[in-house]
């Protein structure tokens, strides 16, 4: 099987915080940059983070940096989405992507884009609410 599968979403309080998982299988997720995207209620899919697989940048939307913190950790072929002081507005279905650096040459310099995926996954909900 190859496929993404996120997990880490649920319930929080404004100003708390939650840990994002996007594992990988069927294939080593070090070998391709990732992205993570929301989907607020009404709104379009929107990037907000990424993670290249070679050189290790890592890109942040302006809405989310200094709270949000990408990191991997290629052993458990699996990369992460730190997510702190959270606020309402970040209430959305979390989704991560695949981008394969040959194919795409994406390595994360900028918004991740929705074109070019290789695999999405089917997301987890953060839910952030009194």
């Amino acid at each position: 099987q190859v496929q993404l599968v996120e997990s880490g979403g649920g319930l929080v309080q404004p100003g708390g915080s939650l840990r994002l998982s996007c594992a990988a299988s069927g294939f080593f997720l070090d070998y391709y940059a990732i992205g993570w995207f929301r989907q607020a209620p009404g709104k379009e899919r929107e990037g907000v983070s990424c993670i290249s697989s070679s050189d290790r940048s890592t890109y942040y939307a302006d809405s989310v940096k200094g709270r949000f913190t990408i990191s991997r950790d290629n052993a458990k072929n699996t990369v992460y989405l730190q997510m702190n002081s959270l606020k309402p507005e970040d209430t959305a279905v979390y989704y991560c992507a695949s981008y394969d650096l040959v194919r795409s040459g994406f390595v994360c310099n900028d918004k991740p884009p929705s074109y070019g995926v290789d695999i999405w996954g089917k997301g987890t909900l953060v839910t952030v609410s009194l």
